[in-house]
């Protein structure tokens, strides 16, 4: 497997993210604005990341299955809505801690998508 800047990349704002949102779990008794940001960058580099792989992929294919590779993509835009969808409505400091979920979850799906891509 190559290991490109995206991943890397993805890997730092992932950590960064889980580091935040597992502080403020044990600072905060509710959703704290530090961590809706992180999982908001989360689906910010996600964006990017979608944009860059469709400019990408004419010069560089993917050598797995290229539906595989699009249902991880959208899967992984959809993690970070849902766990703030829960924080919105969870006004509980355990709601910074299913954020904290995002980080690890994205990071795993961001090591599939290179493994799809690069073979």
């Amino acid at each position: 497997m190559i290991a490109d800047a995206w991943f890397w990349v993805g890997t730092a704002i992932c950590a960064l993210s889980l580091l935040v949102c597992v502080a403020m779990t044990f600072l905060r008794r509710h959703p704290a604005d530090s961590s809706i940001l992180s999982i908001a960058a989360i689906e910010l580099f996600l964006l990017v990341y979608g944009v860059g792989s469709l400019l990408r992929g004419g010069s560089e294919p993917i050598q797995g299955e290229l539906w595989e590779f699009w249902g991880y993509v959208i899967t992984a835009l959809i993690v970070p809505v849902v766990a703030f969808l829960w924080a919105v409505t969870d006004k509980t400091r355990w709601s910074n801690l299913v954020m904290a979920a995002v980080g690890p979850t994205v990071f795993v799906m961001l090591h599939r998508m290179q493994v799809i891509w690069f073979g």
